[in-house]
């Protein structure tokens, strides 16, 4: 494994209907893999609870949010950091303008996830209006809405 190094405002970025999601690094040696994802979201719908196979870490930078796992909310203030276990029914809503959270996902999937949701998924749109092409999306990647 080699060292990454990824300036203020670099990454790829992901436009999702809850934020833009901007990969910063994806590392995979023989312990595993994980992806490290900033994650800008406005004040907008929050997605539907949705169901991912993998697990993911969020770390609130700016902001505040309400974070949904498996029908618990929490309040999450800045410094807050909330696991969203794989399998498991979860989402977040930005209360107040905007967020702004660190996000680390386990294995290599999540990245590949975002990429095609930005690409198939208009995001000047609510959700409900695209709900076929969000099914067909997380179909592809093993994720789930929840009561879809």
């Amino acid at each position: 494994m080699s060292t990454t190094y990824v300036r203020p405002g670099e990454g790829q970025h992901h436009p999702m209907i809850d934020g833009d999601h901007i990969a910063k690094a994806a590392v995979r040696d023989t312990e595993g893999a994980f992806e490290v994802f900033e994650v800008v979201a406005p004040a907008r719908p929050m997605a539907p609870p949705h169901v991912s196979p993998w697990s993911g870490v969020l770390f609130l930078l700016e902001g505040r949010l309400t974070a949904f796992v498996d029908g618990t909310s929490y309040a999450v203030e800045p410094g807050g950091l909330v696991v969203f276990p794989a399998g498991t029914p979860s989402t977040f809503e930005v209360v107040g303008e905007s967020a702004r959270f660190l996000g680390i996902t386990t294995g290599d999937g999540a990245g590949k996830f975002f990429a095609d949701f930005a690409s198939s998924v208009p995001v000047d749109r609510p959700a409900e209006d695209s709900m076929e092409s969000i099914l067909s999306v997380t179909q592809r990647h093993g994720v789930r809405v929840a009561g879809a």
